[in-house]
């Protein structure tokens, strides 16, 4: 993050102190899906933040910004982008990668900057800029805590996110962490990153297997709902449940010294904070910033906890 940090601020430098506004104003449109869970809304909330702040700090810049809560939405935002703004940078987490491929690569083919966040497109190489964390990594370094936590293996179960590119490598960095490692695996189903759907999936893990020694949720919001279903059903065989993603809540809990939430994994819904601020840069200086640009994750635990709390965010 440091490296995001002075990169971004060296291009600033660059963009004021060379005169490399444009004269005329430019437009960036920023489309993303609504506050549908925990993690969206810390990813609206920096969204917000960031386009208020960049406003005040590039005069030429005017900036659009759109939430959809279904992909349809999300794709007649951006035509209505093109239609009626005329956009020249486009910053798009996509609400599913399928269905957002079309319009956003008919924005790439009409001259826009294009920059992807977080779920790829369904067809390689339309976006100038790709920003996203590291999913294997996110999976890898889960795999490995679950490993240490675990020395001589036991049952767990998996809750995976929605059906994406980016959950089938969180899940497959997570597998290649644990082999070997003596952990088996009962059940492995989708809670979509929501609480209600993974509070059901937890409930059925917990009806058809007597015994389960640690749940790898994979995300905070479902580890909200895994811990319910396991206190409504008055289990005590689950040692911990592993979420991810940094929920100040389960932070909190994890700096507290809770021992069913040992740790975290990172994965900032700041990172669209990030992509606008970088397609902001691109659009007014010569400072290089296409390509891919990846936030590693980190495993938070009570020593560091305290250092990704933060009290005022809403996720």
């Amino acid at each position: 993050m440091t490296f995001t940090k002075t990169f971004i601020a060296t291009a600033l430098a660059t963009a004021v102190g060379t005169g490399a506004f444009a004269q005329e104003t430019k437009v960036i449109g920023v489309s993303i899906p609504a506050a549908t869970h925990g993690w969206a809304g810390g990813m609206n909330y920096h969204a917000k933040e960031t386009v208020e702040r960049l406003e005040e700090v590039y005069p030429d810049l005017d900036f659009v910004l759109a939430t959809a809560s279904d992909p349809g939405k999300q794709v007649n935002d951006i035509e209505d982008m093109v239609a009626t703004r005329n956009i020249d940078a486009l910053v798009v987490l996509p609400f599913e990668s399928d269905p957002l491929t079309p319009p956003v690569q008919a924005v790439a083919e009409g001259g826009a900057w294009v920059t992807v966040v977080d779920r790829g497109l369904s067809v390689e190489g339309i976006q100038d800029l790709y920003v996203a964390g590291d999913n294997s990594g996110f999976g890898k370094v889960s795999g490995e805590f679950m490993a240490q936590q675990m020395p001589d293996g036991g049952d767990i179960v998996v809750l995976r996110g929605i059906p994406t590119t980016i959950d089938n490598e969180r899940v497959e960095g997570f597998n290649a962490a644990i082999e070997g490692s003596g952990i088996n695996v009962l059940d492995m189903e989708h809670g979509n990153w929501n609480r209600d759907d993974s509070f059901t999936v937890m409930q059925d893990f917990l009806s058809k297997y007597p015994n389960i020694d640690a749940v790898w949720a994979s995300d905070d919001d479902m580890a909200i709902g895994v811990l319910a279903a396991i206190e409504a059903a008055g289990r005590d065989d689950v040692k911990f449940v592993l979420g991810g993603a940094g929920m100040k809540e389960m932070i909190k809990r994890t700096a507290d010294g809770d021992a069913m939430i040992p740790a975290n994994v990172t994965y900032p819904p700041s990172m669209i904070a990030t992509a606008i601020e970088l397609t902001a840069v691109g659009l007014t200086s010569n400072a290089p910033v296409s390509g891919t640009f990846v936030i590693g994750s980190v495993l938070v635990t009570q020593e560091n906890a305290m250092d990704f709390y933060y009290p005022d965010s809403p996720f």
